[in-house]
């Protein structure tokens, strides 16, 4: 009896470079739970492993450089990948390391999280690696998202709010992504909206041109976001590489996260801050609501 089943099915594949999160609610871990949600198949390569959960950041343990070279050759000599969104880069070496191996294998297409520094405010990444992302990956990024933090950070200077945000975005592109988006979640919870700003080069009759667009939307109100950066950044580069543009699929990505803010709202996963949810179209809002308290 033949099979009903297509002999060959293509999906988007995205592969993801971070850190684990032994709590479950960032790092490759939420990279994978975004890409899966969103339809796509999702891989990882490890470059270190974190005990962590709800309540901080206890150790991290860097990933041989040898194995996470040998984990990128291994899904680009077999699978492939459409994106490739890198996340937690703990030292200089592994800056280096995975910027060597992506650039042996040709690939084209980056989302950089540039994660320096965890919510809990433990140190994800020194200075030298900041200056180390900076001169090895930014050149290659398709875009580069990082919050206020990482991106006073990798300036070198405070970021007030989102009026700084233009000229923060025009001297992150000087330094060679292609895209820069600077997320403003970070502001203090006095401030309703969040002010999220996209800028980027594209080419008109010929002739490189920058563009911009501010992405403004209201503060979801909850102690639950960690995972936040991640998932975005995973978001983006899943709708990336399901054939988006830019623009759209940052709006999209915004969306997917605000929906797993207000989703998860009530869940009760740890002491400390938890994550989103990231599978809020299977497990929707109004379930949550039922078992809520009040």
């Amino acid at each position: 009896m033949k099979s009903s089943f297509p002999t060959s099915v293509l999906i988007p594949k995205v592969l993801t470079i971070a850190g684990s999160d032994s709590g479950g609610g960032a790092g490759l871990q939420a990279d994978l739970k975004v890409i899966t949600a969103l339809g796509a198949y999702g891989m990882s390569v490890i470059t270190a492993i974190t005990a962590q959960n709800t309540l901080g950041v206890m150790r991290i343990q860097d990933v041989d450089l040898d194995v996470v070279e040998a984990q990128i050759d291994a899904v680009f000599t077999d699978i492939g990948a459409d994106i490739v969104k890198i996340g937690m880069l703990a030292s200089p070496e592994i800056v280096r390391t995975v910027a060597k191996a992506l650039r042996r294998h040709g690939v084209k297409r980056i989302v950089l999280d540039p994660v320096l520094r965890a919510t809990s405010g433990a140190s994800l990444g020194g200075d030298d690696t900041a200056q180390a992302i900076i001169a090895e990956l930014f050149p290659m990024a398709t875009l580069i998202t990082p919050n206020m933090d990482e991106a006073s950070l990798l300036l070198g200077r405070d970021l007030k709010g989102s009026d700084d945000f233009k000229l923060a975005a025009e001297e992150l592109l000087a330094m060679g992504p292609q895209a820069v988006l600077i997320k403003g979640g970070h502001l203090d919870s006095t401030h309703t909206q969040i002010t999220d700003f996209l800028m980027w080069h594209t080419l008109e009759d010929g002739l490189e041109v920058t563009q911009s667009k501010a992405f403004k939307h209201n503060r979801i109100h909850t102690a639950n976001t960690h995972g936040t950066g991640c998932s975005l950044a995973s978001a983006i580069a899943t709708y990336l590489a399901d054939g988006h543009d830019l623009s759209l699929a940052v709006a999209k990505a915004i969306s997917y996260v605000e929906a797993g803010l207000e989703a998860g709202r009530f869940l009760s996963i740890g002491e400390g801050p938890g994550p989103l949810w990231h599978m809020h179209d299977f497990y929707p809002t109004a379930l949550l609501d039922e078992q809520s308290p009040g």
